[in-house]
């Protein structure tokens, strides 16, 4: 393990953290790896007794990953919106590129926060966005004529890449556009789509989300290539007002038996989406008993008393 002093401005991010983290501490340490680039799979969380430990694994740029997996934390901790496996396609191996994906798809939509805030906090530089490119390099081959093996995975990295850089986008299009000219001009253009809008609230996090799974499905099956499915296949918080927890479950939500099963096993699982977005907001298990007049029961629930009744996590639309 590394020795290494994190910078003023990430201790205080640190203590902002242990401020609002229910149980325990958070804490950060460093391991040994130094490749010269970054990416945003340098780090990684545990939880252990007396807490959660955040290990920077490799330490080319200490402060901007430490600083980058405390705000991730930080958001959650605040109410935004989380992302939740609950489904299986019946196949491990492709549950878990699934999952990788959405996740991916996901940080990238909170990356438009959490870039921005360590930005304000001068947390990235010319020499971490030049390390930062060559991240890109070490993870994408140079596109060739019909190659298409990689065209998510380049979709994917361009479209975080485009989010880190921002109004810096100019030093490095050149590169990008001379290497990956498919996958970043589709990028571009899913981009300028998306985020029309800014992210001023959780609530606005998650119809990014949404409107992300959305379009990049997209542009995939523009490609040819299968569509991800995450309205479908990943649990999204719901976000919702008072006014919509005190009305009944069949106001808000539509819930459907699913073609899928539980992730755990569970063969007979009902998927709750949203009726505005439909996005899947929570996964149930087969009412008991099974009948009609079940569900004309459980739909005459109020929301708030049918989601805290079954464990389900909301955010509170303010």
């Amino acid at each position: 393990m590394a020795q290494i002093e994190l910078n003023t401005e990430v201790k205080k991010l640190l203590d902002e953290v242990n401020a609002n983290y229910p149980e325990g501490s958070v804490f950060v340490q460093f391991g040994d790896q130094k490749t010269g680039y970054v990416r945003h799979d340098q780090a990684s969380q545990k939880v252990l007794p007396g807490g959660l430990f955040i290990t920077v694994n490799d330490i080319t740029a200490p402060d901007y990953t430490a600083s980058h997996e405390l705000l991730h934390l930080l958001m959650l901790l605040k109410g935004f919106p989380q992302i939740f496996f609950q489904l299986s396609l019946g196949n491990s191996q492709l549950d878990e590129q699934m999952m990788i994906m959405a996740t991916d798809l996901y940080d990238t939509a909170m990356h438009r926060v959490v870039v921005d805030v360590q930005r304000q906090h001068g947390l990235i530089d010319t020499e971490i966005e030049a390390q930062y490119l060559k991240g890109i390099q070490a993870t994408l081959k140079p596109e060739k004529a019909g190659d298409n093996d990689e065209r998510t995975l380049r979709l994917l990295t361009l479209l975080d890449a485009i989010v880190f850089y921002g109004d810096h986008l100019d030093q490095v299009a050149t590169e990008l556009k001379r290497d990956y000219p498919l996958a970043f001009a589709a990028a571009q253009k899913l981009y300028q789509e998306w985020a029309t809008k800014p992210v001023t609230s959780p609530f606005e996090m998650r119809r990014q989300i949404v409107k992300l799974f959305g379009l990049f499905d997209q542009q995939l099956q523009k490609w040819g290539l299968p569509a991800l499915r995450n309205r479908e296949f990943t649990t999204l918080t719901p976000a919702l007002s008072e006014r919509q927890l005190r009305l009944k479950v069949r106001q808000v939500f539509e819930i459907f038996h699913s073609e899928m099963t539980g992730r755990h096993g569970e063969k007979d699982v009902y998927v709750g989406v949203r009726r505005n977005d439909g996005q899947n907001s929570f996964v149930i298990d087969a009412p008991k008993p099974n009948k009609p007049e079940t569900f004309v029961k459980l739909y005459d629930q109020p929301v708030q008393e049918f989601l805290e009744n079954h464990g389900i996590p909301y955010i509170l639309r303010k």
